[in-house]
C-alpha cells in the first residue's frame, strides 16, 4: 500500500499526509485531512498546548473550544488573521 500524499496547506509542499481518518469531525476535520500535512499536523500538536496553558483553557467548554479551533484555522491558513498572542518565549541563546 503506498502512503498518501498531499499539498500541505502550510508548508507549501506534496508530503505524507495523515495516515488515518480526519483528526476532527466535520468540515474543518475535512479540510486537515485532505490538506494539512502530517510533519505540520505534528507541529500544531506541539504548539496547541501554548494556547491551552496560556488561556488556561478548558476544552470541555464550547467557548474554548472555539478559540482553539480559530487558532487552528489561522495557524493551517484556511482562516485569515494573527495568531493569538502565548506566554511562551525561545530560550535566550
Amino acid at each position: 500500500m503506498s502512503q498518501r500524499t498531499v499539498r500541505c496547506i502550510k508548508l507549501g509542499k506534496e508530503l505524507p499526509g495523515l495516515p488515518f481518518v480526519p483528526p476532527l469531525p466535520g468540515d474543518l476535520g475535512r479540510k486537515i485531512y485532505e490538506n494539512v500535512s502530517l510533519e505540520a499536523w505534528q507541529m500544531w500538536l506541539q504548539e496547541s498546548p501554548r494556547y491551552i496553558n496560556t488561556y488556561r483553557l478548558d476544552l470541555q467548554n464550547p467557548e474554548h473550544q472555539k478559540f482553539l479551533q480559530e487558532q487552528m484555522e489561522i495557524y493551517f491558513g484556511f482562516k485569515e488573521g494573527e495568531l493569538a498572542e502565548t506566554a511562551w518565549r525561545p530560550p535566550e541563546s
